[in-house]
């Protein structure tokens, strides 16, 4: 079992900033890619930024120039900074965790249950 937990939610103003935190553990062999999604309210979920092994993040349209994500291997690690904040980044925040299995080498991928972010105008 891989449980993902995110950390750093919470509230910010318009044009300010807010740093999401989120760590794997478990049963893991290696994780191959992290990556941040979110969903407002009556909206389906959508990916916000993602970063595989030796692979360049990849940033959703409306999120570039905004918002890094970065990952810290040794911790099973993955940050979401976020600058420019705008009302309609208001949204839970999910992060996932994709890799293989201790013993079984079976991939996996697994969810956190999500941090609020709120952005005020």
């Amino acid at each position: 079992q891989v449980e993902v937990v995110e950390s750093g939610g919470g509230s910010a103003q318009a044009g300010g900033s807010l740093k999401l935190s989120c760590a794997a553990s478990g049963n893991i062999f290696r994780i191959n890619v992290m990556g941040w999604f979110r969903q407002a309210p009556g909206k389906q979920r959508e990916l916000v930024a993602s970063l595989g092994n030796g692979l360049s993040p990849n940033y959703a349209d409306f999120v570039k120039g905004r918002f890094t994500i970065s990952r810290d291997n040794a911790k099973n690690a993955v940050y979401l900074e976020m600058n420019s904040l705008k009302p309609e980044d208001t949204a839970v925040y999910y992060c996932n965790a994709q890799g293989l299995w201790t013993g079984t080498f079976a991939p996996f991928t697994s969810w956190g249950q999500g941090t609020q972010v709120t952005v005020s105008s």
